[in-house]
């Protein structure tokens, strides 16, 4: 028999949103993505959905919410296959409801928002961003600092990568995107050289990387 779905929900201004969510999709257990200031808010609802017999998980998060919810997710995503869950990006507020829309979209995640009383099943692909990635794109991103640029000279060096490699992997070819085209990394030219370092983008894919890598539970290909 099929389980329910684990469903993601950031908890904002519109938690109505998750109870039409659950008429539509069998739900067996909800992680309530939540800042501080939304914990009595997450705890009142974890009390009605014991009415259904749906377990609750309340993740409490501070900080920068995007960088935290690309944790969250990657945490998520660590533990189960990604066609067990369904995030609904309509319970939140404006921005953690983009903060959920761009990790679901990294992950390649089923995703859904609320008109009304109806689910609308949002447009995303379901390979994860992750899965265009390469292991060597991986780890020179790994390599990389958002505040810093590195020449590719180093960077050719600390990766162990020849500099023709290094400069196919972060410019692509016309077959293949490079970092640079997937907006992950920022390149600028100086003194005849290259320089590059992390883009928001990549920095936001990396945090939610690692955590899947950290994370128990069945292992990442």
């Amino acid at each position: 028999m099929k389980m329910g779905y684990k469903v993601i929900a950031p908890v904002g201004d519109n938690l109505k949103a998750l109870f039409v969510g659950i008429k539509e999709f069998p739900t067996e257990k909800v992680f309530l993505i939540c800042p501080s200031e939304n914990i009595k808010d997450a705890q009142d609802l974890k009390e009605k959905l014991a009415d259904f017999t749906i377990d609750v998980e309340i993740i409490e998060i501070t900080g920068n919410l995007m960088e935290e919810m690309f944790k969250e997710f990657g945490k998520i995503v660590a533990i189960h296959p990604n066609d067990e869950i369904i995030v609904n990006v309509a319970t939140g507020d404006r921005m953690s409801t983009c903060a959920a829309m761009s990790a679901s979209f990294a992950n390649g995640l089923k995703t859904f928002g609320v008109m009304g009383n109806q689910a609308m099943i949002m447009p995303i692909m379901k390979l994860s961003y992750y899965q265009e990635l390469s292991e060597n794109k991986l780890k020179i991103l790994k390599m990389l600092k958002i505040e810093d640029y590195v020449s590719l000279k180093e960077l050719s060096k600390q990766v162990e990568m020849s500099i023709s490699l290094l400069s196919y992997h972060i410019n692509g070819n016309y077959k293949y995107k490079g970092l640079k085209e997937y907006r992950l990394v920022e390149v600028m030219e100086k003194n005849k050289q290259l320089y590059i370092k992390l883009s928001e983008m990549g920095n936001l894919l990396l945090k939610g990387y690692i955590q899947q890598e950290k994370a128990p539970g069945e292992v990442k290909k």
